[in-house]
């Protein structure tokens, strides 16, 4: 179900900068975030394109060119009027979309690649969950990354590259729930180093090849977040997965006590459901998805609280299931 809601917290309540030129270059300098040379706060949305009647198996970008741009047209046009600048996509894009969706609407793309979040295929065989331990599997995933920023290197429209989608919670289980979280155990510290190891590779694969688009990790919440830190020193943007409900507590102010770096918040919001009334609650979705952008303008650089949001992705704008 696409989100009709009254968007107005998306629009440009901080006026930071727009894209300019050809061909953009993104940096930070902590705890502000740059494009094209001039301050920029994401004011994002998750998004991929699923027609009605389908489901996360449709795959948009093997349809005819006129069709993808007539696609792109309604929900680009309708993404950039409530006020997105920025799309959080996984690595099944073709280059040339994301430099036209740029080009067209103005807006960026956050380019994802899952690091095995949800299993791979190991000499021939389904593998799950992922155990970031293996040196074949490092290999696996660390020549994709390779393969990726080969790709994607001097696309306009490339934002950020993200790696991992809270890989930090598959560490265990298969699931994409969140509910059932195992405890933090020794077994799982051990898990979580070899991750976050194998992230900081990855991260440095990326910048070997590509030295001007920044590199973000997307983490579950705070869990593992200390080894993340001490694992992980080449990453230039903490991205995180966070549902805490209207408001989120103390993370800002706990998330700066253990890095400088910045942060985004690549998932967060909630779903139209009402489960109490089995119905469509629009103005709740609202009210709960405005209050959870109002802390991030509120953490954002030059306000006086934790000043290390540069910004979020709203989850999500259509829904596939």
């Amino acid at each position: 179900m696409k989100l009709k809601l009254a968007y107005l917290f998306l629009l440009p309540l901080l006026f930071f900068g727009c894209r300019s030129g050809e061909q953009q270059t993104a940096s930070y300098h902590s705890p502000q975030f740059k494009a094209d040379g001039q301050d920029f706060f994401i004011k994002g949305m998750n998004w991929k394109y699923y027609p009605i009647g389908t489901n996360y198996d449709y795959y948009l970008w093997e349809q005819s060119d006129s069709f993808i741009k007539k696609a792109l047209k309604d929900e680009m046009s309708m993404l950039k009027e409530i006020g997105v600048n920025t799309i959080r996509q996984y690595t099944d894009i073709p280059p040339k979309w994301i430099t036209y969706i740029y080009k067209e609407y103005g807006i960026y793309t956050v380019l994802n690649h899952s690091f095995g979040r949800y299993g791979l295929t190991l000499n021939g065989k389904w593998v799950t969950p992922t155990n970031y331990a293996d040196s074949a599997t490092q290999d696996l995933i660390l020549s994709e990354i390779q393969d990726l920023v080969n790709s994607y290197n001097n696309t306009p429209g490339v934002l950020m590259y993200l790696l991992g989608n809270e890989n930090n919670y598959g560490l265990f289980w298969e699931g994409a729930e969140t509910e059932d979280i195992p405890e933090e155990t020794e077994e799982g510290v051990t898990r979580a180093n070899a991750l976050f190891k194998l992230f900081n590779k990855g991260v440095e694969i990326i910048k070997r090849t590509d030295k001007k688009t920044p590199v973000a990790i997307c983490n579950g919440d705070l869990k593992y977040i200390d080894l993340l830190v001490k694992e992980c020193p080449t990453v230039d943007v903490l991205g995180i997965n966070i549902y805490r409900g209207l408001s989120f507590g103390s993370f800002f102010k706990d998330l700066k006590a253990v890095s400088d770096k910045p942060v985004m918040l690549t998932e967060f919001g909630a779903d139209a459901l009402n489960n109490v009334t089995k119905s469509e609650d629009q103005e709740a979705q609202a009210n709960y998805i405005k209050s959870n952008w109002k802390e991030i303008y509120d953490n954002a650089p030059g306000f006086d609280k934790a000043a290390n949001c540069i910004g979020g992705f709203t989850f999500q704008f259509t829904d596939g299931w």
